[in-house]
């Protein structure tokens, strides 16, 4: 074992535990442990729920572990090995006493946006989540599942196969992880939508018909168009082959963001019964796909909140996925809605690590803060915090980590505010000098104050603030109008340069990489991004794009499967370099 600190160093635990109390000294265990060292008992009184325990650590040789189900001594056994993993084999004196504020504290992996993780990095994540005492997974898929007689699909996307979520769904049961099926089965489907066998299937039809995204204009296929019976029939095909392979009795169905529906081959039903009716009538067919085949399907929420008086429609026994990403997240609003209609709901902040390089420090931090809060006050159940990898799934690991770490405490603490960067450093990143955590969170607001002002809504002369990106990321690297001011972009760059010389702590080499890499990507977006707003000119733009992508390519290769990888890399061969 590493060297280990002083028993009398203050207690770091991720999450943090409820009631800590420290009396007398400290105990030496042997260095060889074994379960013959705990004695495990009853809880006596069981009033917080499954996971609920207690840890009693005095002078004894033994260690004493109170809890009423496995699920409660799994979740002391984590905190045992959070002190071994401080402490070593010289463990204060202790009482924790402990429970969660969440029932369900999930994380859900984006596999659909070109990375798709090897099999053993699964595994690893699976074992690193019990860790922080997470109790869900589920992996976002449009097309990456294999499934039998769609190879075209997901040909050379390197697809995960059923045999391979068999065996990850036994592993997440072993570490007390749900793992819920997941495929969307509405919207999100341009890729099913590339071949003509399926293209007939989208609500739009041709490559270049318009609809509103939000407040942009995108092109072709999106959804599936709701009143062919060819659409349901394919859903109910893909059901049938990707639930077997869980046990969980969980799945998300998705169903999200399907604004194109009314604008294609369902305008004249949509102008008839309303988009609401439409939208609902299909859901409910996806949901009996699912009630048939004796699981419980989960959905996002947005369609359903986003027309007046249309959640009492939802179909029953959802359910309902309340998600947003920015601070000002309407979870509470949301929340109540859905619990007025009787519907289960789960809140679902997201890391900010997508469309970033960086992460956004203060945006997560104010965006998990409300989810937990607000949810806790308004009736939801769950925490499912969404990993998203949109526009090539840039980012590397360590800075989605570091999101899934804060919703991990603030899921079980319900507190977003408590997490300890020092305690993230130790038991995420296995760093002792404690560094990393807040080398990560200054990283995550380098341009802060750039994206304050520099949001892609908006007229040119009155920017708003940039939502779902970072500056550096939706203007350093993309050929969109630049935004902001030459000395704001100045700013971003000077604090980049600034903490890529600070020490991220003592890591190991593969996030030592990726951290390096991000500072390298950040420092070549700023400095694009200054010189396309006016000011100073860039130096070897190529040759520096060209390592970049060079070692964009080493680092996915050692945690993700090579499908993909060369449409990410082909979103860094677009920018316009001068």
């Amino acid at each position: 074992m590493a060297a280990t600190m002083p028993a009398d160093e203050k207690i770091l635990l991720l999450p943090q535990a409820r009631s800590v109390r420290r009396h007398g000294s400290a105990s030496v265990f042997p260095h060889e442990w074994s379960d013959s060292r705990i004695v495990y008992e009853p809880l006596q009184a069981n009033t917080h729920g499954p996971e609920e325990y207690q840890l009693h650590i005095g002078a004894g040789p033994e260690i004493r572990i109170s809890s009423a189900t496995r699920s409660g001594t799994r979740a002391a056994l984590a905190t045992l090995g959070q002190l071994r993993r401080q402490f070593g084999n010289t463990l204060p004196h202790v009482d924790i006493h402990d429970w969660p504020a969440f029932a369900t504290r999930g994380v859900m992996l984006d596999v659909s946006r070109d990375r798709v993780p090897r099999t053993d990095e699964l595994f690893a994540v699976v074992t690193h989540l019990a860790g922080l005492k997470i109790n869900h997974l589920q992996l976002y898929t449009e097309h990456t599942f294999a499934y039998r007689g769609h190879e075209e699909v997901w040909r050379g996307c390197s697809p995960l196969t059923p045999d391979e979520i068999r065996n990850l769904d036994e592993h997440c049961k072993e570490h007390g992880i749900t793992l819920a099926a997941n495929q969307n089965c509405f919207g999100h489907l341009a890729s099913w939508f590339r071949f003509p066998k399926y293209a007939a299937l989208a609500e739009i039809q041709g490559a270049d018909t318009p609809w509103k995204f939000y407040d942009f204009t995108r092109l072709g296929p999106f959804s599936l168009c709701p009143g062919d019976p060819g659409s349901i029939a394919l859903i109910e095909d893909l059901l049938g082959q990707l639930l077997p392979c869980f046990s969980s009795g969980l799945v998300n169905i998705n169903c999200d963001e399907t604004f194109d529906v009314g604008h294609g081959r369902s305008r004249e039903r949509v102008a008839k019964l309303g988009s609401a009716a439409v939208y609902f009538e299909f859901l409910g067919k996806v949901a009996g796909a699912c009630r048939g085949r004796s699981f419980t399907p989960m959905f996002w929420a947005d369609i359903a909140l986003n027309h007046a008086d249309a959640a009492e429609h939802i179909p029953p026994g959802l359910i309902a996925l309340a998600w947003g990403y920015e601070p000002d997240s309407k979870f509470a609003q949301w929340c109540r809605t859905l619990h007025a209609v009787g519907r289960e709901t789960w809140v679902c902040p997201g890391t900010s690590s997508w469309r970033s390089i960086t992460g956004r420090t203060t945006e997560r931090r104010g965006n998990i803060a409300a989810a937990v809060r607000d949810g806790l006050a308004n009736g939801a159940t769950g925490v499912l915090t969404c990993d998203w990898g949109d526009v090539g799934h840039r980012q590397q690991w360590p800075i989605s980590l570091h999101g899934l770490a804060h919703a991990a405490d603030a899921a079980w603490t319900g507190d977003g505010e408590s997490i300890s960067p020092q305690a993230e450093s130790l038991h995420v990143f296995n760093d002792r000098t404690l560094a990393v955590g807040p080398w990560l969170d200054r990283l995550g607001d380098a341009d802060l104050a750039l994206r304050r002002v520099a949001g892609l809504l908006g007229p040119a002369n009155s920017p708003t603030v940039l939502r779902n990106a970072t500056g550096l990321f939706a203007l350093g690297l993309s050929n969109e109008p630049v935004r902001g001011t030459p000395g704001a972009w100045v700013t971003a760059l000077e604090r980049i340069r600034a903490i890529a010389r600070e020490p991220t702590g003592e890591l190991a080499p593969q996030l030592e990489r990726e951290l390096r890499h991000s500072c390298t990507v950040a420092e070549f977006a700023a400095e694009r991004g200054l010189q396309r707003a006016g000011g100073a000119s860039m130096n070897d733009p190529r040759e520096r794009l060209d390592a970049i992508i060079h070692d964009h390519r080493r680092l996915w290769l050692a945690r993700s499967r090579e499908g993909g990888l060369d449409h990410s890399c082909g979103l860094y061969d677009q920018l316009e370099l001068s």
